[in-house]
């Protein structure tokens, strides 16, 4: 069973997760930076090119992939892999933190990066839209919510690992 952490652009997944993998001596696997290693390009590339359907594909692919794999690692989705239901299946056996953020926050935290292709433009008002999207599906996931707003993504580790321990 993995420890998956889920959450909008700019919770802290890729920074937390890191160091939640070291804190517990466990691997660490960022389903984004598999997709960009497995392909060769970056994700803004795959989403200009092929497209948001095409990324998604590759997206549940190598999610479900890493949730099939045996062992137990610390694993980083991509903000929108909840939006399968085959990754929200999958996730029912794995240990779910929600990394929970607001949309000024994440705006504040993500700014105006260009790898992230979804939120180009109004950045603020894509974060809402997405989270009010996304947010039913991260609760009903996770097992456990973190709001990061306030947090360093080391509190946030540390309060996840309180969590799981307490």
């Amino acid at each position: 069973m993995s420890l998956v952490l889920v959450g909008a652009p700019g919770s802290g997944k890729s920074t937390v997760g890191p160091a939640l993998a070291e804190r517990l001596e466990l691997p660490f696997v960022d389903v984004d930076q598999l997709i960009e290693a497995g392909t060769g390009r970056a994700i803004a590339e795959i989403f200009a090119t092929d497209g948001e359907k095409a990324f998604r594909d590759l997206e549940r692919e190598a999610t479900l992939a890493v949730l099939a794999e045996p062992g137990e690692r610390v694993v980083s989705l991509g903000g929108g892999a909840v939006l399968d239901p085959q990754v929200r299946d999958a996730l029912a056996a794995h240990e779910v933190v929600w990394l929970k953020v607001s949309a000024g926050r994440a705006a504040d935290r993500v700014g105006l990066n260009v790898a992230r292709p979804l939120l180009l433009g109004n950045v603020r008002g894509r974060l809402i839209k997405l989270l009010g999207e996304r947010t039913p599906l991260y609760a009903a996931a996770a097992g456990l919510t973190v709001d990061t707003d306030d947090l360093a993504a080391a509190e946030v580790a540390d309060l996840i690992i309180a969590e799981r321990s307490g």
